[in-house]
């Protein structure tokens, strides 16, 4: 589930949404991120009251059309893979907004499960007990839903968790549910 920022300069709403849509698609495919799992803030800087800055670093020409996209991931993936996404970002991003490879600047920060909280002010992936949101208690201590529920088990509508998926670690395999 990673968590990721993009910013643009001088951008409309179509522009945007498809920096959006190209950034994650570029996820699902090179990474295996669950198409649901979609977690963005999408910026457009209209370059008076708010702006981006950019160089030519590396020989690099960048200009106007520059996107900043930064992503922030659990710890795990190898190079390889993280090369694969950052080649397809670029051509996504090219593809579905026209944005020049050459203006893609991407970074990655890495992180740990103990490093997310994903609302109710819990570490969800470390604190397998925690309420989700479709798990929310009310004040009397039971989940949404009225029952006591077992504090172990994450439901979500369409979604089940694999053979040998770990709710500490985040590892295993999550897919679709039969249906």
């Amino acid at each position: 589930m990673p968590f990721v920022r993009i910013d643009a300069l001088g951008t409309d709403a179509g522009r945007l949404d498809a920096l959006s849509r190209a950034v994650h698609d570029a996820l699902v495919e090179t990474l295996g991120v669950p198409p649901g799992d979609r977690f963005q803030v999408v910026t457009g800087h209209d370059g008076a009251s708010s702006t981006l800055r950019y160089g030519d670093y590396l020989g690099i020409p960048r200009d106007d059309g520059i996107v900043f996209v930064a992503i922030t991931m659990r710890a795990g993936r190898t190079p390889a893979r993280k090369q694969a996404m950052y080649r397809r970002i670029a051509e996504l991003c090219h593809a579905y907004a026209g944005t020049e490879p050459r203006n893609v600047f991407v970074t990655v920060t890495e992180n740990e499960p103990v490093d997310w909280s994903l609302g109710h002010g819990a570490a969800q992936y470390v604190e397998p007990s925690a309420p989700t949101a479709l798990q929310a208690r009310s004040g009397d201590g039971n989940l949404a839903d009225g029952s006591q529920g077992d504090g172990q088990r994450v439901a979500v509508e369409g979604v089940q968790a694999g053979p040998g998926f770990d709710l500490r670690s985040g590892r295993g395999q999550v897919g679709a549910a039969p249906g």
